[in-house]
């Protein structure tokens, strides 16, 4: 693990519950721990490949907590589920490849991008818009399907990185745990209220950090 401070360690840890609670209700986590770990000073390779690490863990938690409510079947989904995984894999692949200042040049332009009022935030709210227009599911049940497919998405890339030995496992470990705590309580607040409250708060909050982020590289 890089050499940091407890006080910043306790920043990332707090950021992944903040996303994994976030992530859990509207998508978008990893728009929120990416930016957290680059201006950590983690390159932005090892960002993306440590992200994967802390994602896994919340996006399990989702999906399992979703699933014991009966708001997803995986095996009516494993299809979708290994479709994201091989995605996953592939552009985990891709980015190993992509020098260090391309990346970091087009990450905040990327996060910005995002949340397009029509989009929204993150690879999930482009699963959960398909869920809702081609498959007909509400908001609640589109977005328990969504965890599912990003856990293998995830699992998939990190098993991309993990060949090639660019994650900081101890710390992505100590931030999914995090994530864990986050993801639970995300999940049981979205069975009530679901996403409409949370959107407003990722919008803003991954904006500001990827403001943060261009000013830092000026």
């Amino acid at each position: 693990m890089l050499d940091m401070s407890f006080d910043l360690v306790m920043v990332l840890l707090a950021a992944g519950f903040v996303a994994g609670f976030v992530d859990a209700i509207a998508g978008g986590g990893g728009l929120i721990t990416v930016p957290a770990l680059m201006l950590a000073g983690v390159p932005p390779a090892q960002a993306l490949a440590t992200n994967k690490v802390q994602g896994v863990f919340g996006s399990a938690t989702a999906a399992i907590s979703y699933a014991r409510r009966g708001l997803v079947d995986p095996r009516t989904q494993w299809r979708a589920a290994l479709i994201a995984g091989l995605g996953g894999i592939a552009g985990a692949a891709l980015v190993t490849y992509l020098p260090t200042d391309g990346l970091r040049l087009g990450l905040p332009v990327i996060l910005i991008g995002f949340y397009d009022g029509l989009v929204g935030p993150g690879a999930g709210s482009f699963y959960m818009i398909a869920f809702v227009t081609l498959a007909g599911y509400g908001v609640l049940k589109a977005t328990a399907h969504t965890k599912l497919l990003n856990l293998f998405s995830n699992l998939g890339g990190l098993l991309s990185f993990a060949l090639i030995g660019q994650p900081l496992w101890l710390l992505g470990i100590m931030m999914g745990i995090a994530q864990i705590a986050g993801a639970a309580l995300g999940a049981r607040l979205a069975a009530r209220i679901g996403a409409r409250l949370i959107k407003p708060l990722l919008v803003l909050t991954s904006g500001a950090l990827a403001l943060r982020l261009i000013w830092d590289m000026v």
